[in-house]
């Protein structure tokens, strides 16, 4: 007779050993909430029907007790996903890729990474991340505390700009220390939606997971649900709907500068998971709609760039300070907008 297992079913008999690939524990207040639903909230790139294959297969815990996807999740329940397989994230395979190297010598580099190349293997992005092409060309870099080789910090996804990577253990250590001391310098280009008031200031706010959307990070009043972000900001163009101002990071939270500009009423330009990717200031005409939306497909992602990126030279002590220019879809959009504040002056 045919096996009519999946294939998750035959791991789950074939393995005595488990897994961990996420683990939550649900908020004191959480009402009760299917296991499924609960889930398709936390985890990134997953499908509700990949949940309930998983639950189907036995993955899915509450407590150390398997259950199902119609399992009711209340507060303080500790939710995990089991698979007998280590989480494809820990299975980092060398690839040939091109990488923009901005400097190198024998302990450091420092890399400009392009938009849309994710820094590091995650769930839904397995392959073709800077840390795969990294390991290709640059044996033995030493591991960061999550086990990560060369990476000091990270940066998302969609925003571009500047990385340090460390090549000794020494190296990682010392940078480490600097970004963890807050002595590290990074400053970042950012296009927000609205007209900043202030020529500069500085946005304070604790930075935690969002309590409802746990694909995003909110701003609390106390440190008790978050942790202590401070982020200084100037103007440097102002285009009447939306404004480019430049981020000098205190602290590097994830999602920091994200989090911190819609906490003061100025997401960023088509940062599509904090709701920046609708039109938020301007007019109701059909014909700036269109604008708004050719601006959009010119940057197809958050108007993000770290550009700016300082720290001390592990071994010679001096200042090192790198500057890289705004990648082309971010110049096109803003000599978009450019045009248009200037017709719209006249």
């Amino acid at each position: 007779m045919e096996n009519e297992n999946s294939p998750l079913e035959e791991e789950l008999q074939t393995s005595d050993t488990l897994y961990e690939h996420y683990a939550f524990t649900a908020d004191p207040g959480q009402s009760p909430l299917r296991v499924d639903k609960f889930l398709m909230a936390r985890v990134e790139n997953v499908t509700r029907s990949k949940i309930q294959q998983a639950a189907k297969a036995g993955s899915i815990f509450v407590d150390g007790n398997e259950v199902k996807s119609n399992y009711k999740v209340k507060g303080g329940d500790k939710v995990k996903v089991l698979f007998s397989h280590p989480p494809y994230e820990n299975l980092l395979v060398p690839e040939d890729m091109p990488l923009d190297i901005v400097f190198e010598d024998d302990i450091l580099v420092v890399v400009n990474k392009p938009p849309g190349m994710v820094v590091h293997p995650g769930h839904g992005n397995y392959s073709g991340t800077l840390l795969n092409g990294l390991l290709y060309h640059f044996d033995q870099l030493p591991k960061n505390s999550n086990e990560r080789p060369g990476l000091v910090h990270r940066i998302d996804k969609d925003t571009s700009g500047l990385l340090v990577i460390a090549k000794t253990e020494q190296a990682m250590t010392h940078l480490a220390k600097q970004f963890f001391d807050k002595t590290s310098e990074r400053k970042y280009s950012a296009l927000v939606w609205g007209d900043v008031k202030e020529e500069e200031g500085t946005i304070e706010g604790a930075i935690g997971r969002h309590p409802k959307n746990r694909l995003q990070m909110a701003v609390f009043e106390d440190n008790s649900q978050g942790k202590e972000a401070k982020t200084h900001f100037k103007v440097i163009e102002r285009f009447g709907y939306v404004t480019l101002i430049e981020c000098q990071l205190e602290t590097g939270r994830t999602h920091q500068i994200r989090a911190h500009l819609k906490f003061i009423g100025h997401t960023l330009f088509n940062d599509a998971r904090y709701g920046g990717d609708k039109i938020l200031k301007g007019t109701s005409f059909t014909k700036y709609k269109q604008f708004v939306e050719n601006c959009f497909a010119l940057l197809p992602r958050q108007a993000l760039h770290a550009q700016t990126l300082g720290f001390i030279h592990p071994s010679s002590g001096e200042k090192m300070l790198f500057e890289t220019p705004l990648p082309d879809d971010f110049k096109a959009a803003l000599e978009k907008w450019r045009q248009y504040a200037q017709h719209k002056n006249l």
